[in-house]
């Protein structure tokens, strides 16, 4: 299957077609299509022919034209879908619609054409409400109500709703133990816990809403979803961080006039671009906290290296982060997306790396001194770019087959990189998830922490700067350390799991699934206790030889004292007691 996505020619076992069609899913294709897809493009030994990869840019421009062809509609969970899209479809040409739940059942529906959204504006009514007075802010966020009895019908069955979390970790290890080998485990994990295409919509919705709200004050700005969102990397029920980009406002005039004159805008001063964005945040927070429509617990973290404005979405159920101008932010989140899309093997190992860290409590949702997503995915293309050969390339080897139009530099800092994936030679290495997985663990787990850093521009370690435990250098901002608040302790954790990892994972190689009787391989180390039990049992067949010598020792000293006076008995009684 060589053609398919850009990928990199790769034997059987070390690409499954589930790993391919995963990735065609994440791309936007339904699973049909994606299967469909496989089976009209036959693999081509030999040939290293790839079909087109979209641009970073162009995947965002489309699910923005997309969001603004959609609304989102909170309904009855026993509507009549054909009558609903039959409703709907007064207003206009319906492209594709889905329910979910979150706090009850709601539909999003994406519309052909624009005017769609204008007829059904104009046929909504502002509620009606008794006991409180309505805020009349209009967006596309509406409550569809049945008129008539008829509609209510307690027979009358629930819709369809897509999945918008993942399984439960029990569920999952019982899922991946009935695979036929560990790529296949990978590949269940990938397709379980990736974003959906419905998911996708989802996410790139509410940033069109929130841009609704920010566009009342500034007409010209752009709020993107960035980060995990559209990294390629995104987990179900990951937070949606929004990126406010105000660039287009400060774009020069289209021409001046001829003429002995200028003209400028009269603009509010203040002392710092800091100060600006942090000024504009907050009103932005005030908004979307007063006239937002589901959006609740708005919280502005103004005072952070990085001001944000937190907030949930409810219609959705996201946790929404707003920030503004944090450019180098979405030139990282292009960087994973381009990596995620050079081989199938990328997302495979991230997805099951991150899995694994948070079963064991090596990352957490509560900031603190555990390892960050984003540092473990900085570890796993690391340790990608020293295979032999490399399976993904260097970011300074990205940056020389850099194009003008790819040419970046943002607050002095060099974030060039080629933007077009179709132009990076595909990886000659064929090793297989199974393989791979059980060397990451290996190379971490023997690792000199103590004096190497990890940097993904370069490939190859060098001393660390400073002596912060576990020091990963930004790929953009070149002096931070982006695992500067990981301690001692979470790092040695990290090493103890690794090295437990993979000897487990080498105790399994060779065996069939089929010999098991119980999780193994992948499934295996998502086990809460196998791994502390496991070194515990490592612990005490390395004591062993010493416990032995021990015991020896006592069992002479003991016949010595037999052989001595009598009256050591007492004494003799003591040394016993305290060798129990």
């Amino acid at each position: 299957m060589a053609a398919c996505i850009g990928l990199p020619i790769l034997g059987r076992n070390s690409c499954p077609q589930s790993v391919r069609i995963a990735c065609l899913k994440f791309r936007g294709l339904s699973a049909i299509a994606a299967r469909e897809e496989l089976v009209t493009k036959p693999e081509e030994t030999g040939s290293e022919s790839c079909s087109s990869i979209r641009t970073f840019s162009k995947v965002l421009e489309e699910r923005q034209q997309q969001a603004k062809h959609t609304v989102l509609i909170s309904c009855p969970a026993k509507i009549n879908e054909k009558k609903f899209l039959k409703y709907l479809s007064q207003h206009g040409t319906i492209n594709t619609h889905f329910f979910y739940e979150s706090y009850g059942t709601n539909a999003v529906v994406e519309f052909s054409k624009l005017d769609s959204i204008e007829s059904l504006f104009s046929r909504a009514s502002i509620p009606i409400i008794k006991e409180d007075c309505v805020v009349p802010f209009k967006s596309r966020l509406f409550t569809i109500k049945s008129t008539t009895l008829l509609e209510q019908a307690a027979n009358q069955k629930p819709v369809g709703c897509r999945k918008q979390s993942t399984i439960p970790i029990n569920e999952l290890i019982t899922k991946l133990s009935s695979a036929a080998n560990i790529e296949e485990q990978l590949s269940c994990l990938v397709d379980e816990y990736q974003l959906t295409e419905e998911n996708t919509r989802l996410r790139f919705l509410v940033s069109s809403l929130i841009n609704d709200v920010v566009t009342a004050y500034f007409p010209e700005s752009t709020v993107k979803p960035f980060g995990s969102t559209v990294n390629s990397f995104g987990k179900l029920g990951c937070d949606l961080d929004l990126f406010l980009d105000l660039d287009d406002i400060r774009k020069s005039a289209i021409g001046k006039l001829p003429g002995p004159f200028s003209v400028e805008f009269q603009m509010k001063r203040v002392s710092s671009g800091r100060a600006a964005t942090q000024n504009i945040l907050s009103v932005i927070g005030e908004c979307i906290d007063n006239f937002g429509p589901g959006c609740v617990g708005v919280h502005k973290i103004l005072n952070a290296r990085c001001p944000l404005v937190r907030f949930s979405h409810q219609p959705a159920g996201f946790q929404c982060d707003l920030t503004a101008n944090n450019r180098v932010a979405m030139r990282s989140s292009e960087l994973l997306y381009i990596y995620g899309n050079l081989d199938s093997r990328v997302r495979a190992l991230v997805f099951s790396v991150r899995c694994w860290a948070r079963v064991h409590g090596i990352t957490s949702s509560i900031p603190g001194a555990w390892i960050s997503n984003f540092s473990l995915t900085m570890m796993v293309l690391f340790f990608l770019q020293k295979r032999s050969p490399p399976i993904i390339p260097t970011l300074n080897h990205l940056k020389d087959l850099a194009g003008a139009e790819d040419i970046h530099i943002i607050d002095e800092n060099d974030c060039t990189f080629v933007s077009d994936v179709n132009k990076i030679k595909a990886t000659k290495n064929t090793e297989t998830l199974g393989v791979l997985l059980s060397e990451f663990f290996e190379f971490y787990g023997n690792f000199a922490f103590n004096k190497n850093m990890i940097n993904i521009r370069t490939g190859k370690e060098q001393n660390k700067p400073e002596t912060s435990p576990l020091y990963i250098q930004n790929p953009f901002e070149c002096i931070l350390n982006v695992s500067k608040n990981v301690n001692q302790t979470q790092l040695e954790r990290f090493v103890a799991l690794a090295r437990d990892s993979a000897w487990t994972l080498q105790a399994d190689r060779g065996k069939l699934s089929e010999s098991y009787s119980q999780p193994w391989g992948f499934a295996a180390l998502l086990l809460p206790t196998a791994l502390s039990n496991e070194s515990k049992n490592k612990k005490k067949r390395k004591r062993g030889p010493a416990s032995e010598r021990i015991k020896g020792l006592l069992e002479s000293l003991k016949v010595n004292n037999g052989k001595s006076n009598p009256a050591d008995d007492t004494r003799k009684r003591t040394v016993d007691t305290k060798t129990q």
